[in-house]
């Protein structure tokens, strides 16, 4: 779990966390119970907990309990939704639910199958962690607009795994959302070469090209007025657009595109058609506004 852009009481528990659990798990396979004071079935299911994870100690085995009311921030993490939920965890990961296993005999039988599947008590070093998450949280964030925080969780995610080109490029991509072009350029000439060609770079690179198109506002209002006055200047109209892109009016800028795509095709060897598919690539091709967009280009191109 990254602690950038969190607050102090989440940070706090993060870290507790992570000591009380993930590094135990990098060589321990922990029970981790989310339990809580009024839950009836959680003080049932305690003692059951207690006893399995003694039998077990010997083979690397140790119960941690986490109390869902003062540790809201984790439970909401591993998405509880009811309790007691219970997991094992190995190498700060979760490698099995064994919320529906009540019983000594039922955690056993899945604990011994754990056992032998999993490198319990191996040692050989600190595994890298499952940074998945920590890249969708820095994405969503992105998702969000916020620069700054996104930058924060991207940095931490790229000190963990610099060689991971998700990371590098989210953070070249929330440098430049939130207005570091300077910093965001400096960190896209230091990419490694062989990792240059990979898409995330790619894209980091489209999106730091299209932001450094901003004019200042008296510019884009002088575009905008020279649009106003002659519509068919595909050339304003795509100055504009570009100015849009940098300014985050993605909305904006696609209709102008579009605009100058439906009258003239092939005009400047195609720029609108190259421009639009560039902030495609930026906001993602799986994005929902990219595929509503592709269908009015794809009517326009072929209807």
């Amino acid at each position: 779990m990254a602690t950038a852009g969190l607050t102090v009481d989440e940070q706090k528990a993060v870290e507790e966390f992570q000591q009380a659990v993930v590094a135990p798990s990098m060589d321990k396979l922990v029970i981790l119970d989310f339990w809580a004071e009024w839950c009836g079935p959680c003080k049932a299911l305690t003692p059951v907990l207690e006893k399995v994870a003694a039998n077990y100690a010997d083979k690397g085995v140790m119960l941690a309990k986490v109390n869902v009311d003062e540790n809201k921030f984790i439970a909401s993490q591993f998405q509880v939704q009811s309790i007691p939920t219970v997991y094992a965890i190995f190498q700060g990961k979760p490698v099995a639910d064994l919320t529906s296993a009540r019983t000594e005999s039922q955690l056993g039988q899945i604990l011994d199958q754990l056992l032998e599947q999993l490198p319990v008590g191996a040692g050989g070093g600190e595994p890298k962690q499952d940074i998945a998450p920590l890249l969708a949280m820095g994405e969503d964030v992105l998702g969000q607009g916020d620069g700054e925080r996104a930058a924060g969780i991207f940095a931490q995610i790229v000190d963990m795994a610099p060689d991971n080109a998700e990371a590098v490029g989210g953070l070249i991509r929330a440098m430049v959302l939130a207005g570091h072009l300077p910093e965001a350029e400096a960190a896209l000439a230091g990419v490694p070469e062989a990792m240059a060609s990979d898409p995330a770079i790619e894209r980091a690179g489209s999106a730091l090209a299209l932001a450094k198109d901003k004019p200042d506002d008296s510019a884009a209002a002088a575009l905008q007025s020279a649009v106003d006055a002659n519509p068919g200047d595909h050339q304003a109209r795509f100055d504009l657009a570009s100015a849009m892109i940098a300014s985050g009016d993605h909305d904006g800028a696609a209709e102008h595109l579009l605009t100058i795509i439906e009258a003239d095709k092939e005009w400047n060897e195609g720029a609108a058609r190259a421009k639009l598919l560039s902030l495609f690539e930026v906001v993602g091709l799986e994005d929902e506004w990219v595929s509503a967009t592709r269908r009015k280009l794809s009517a326009i191109l072929f209807g």
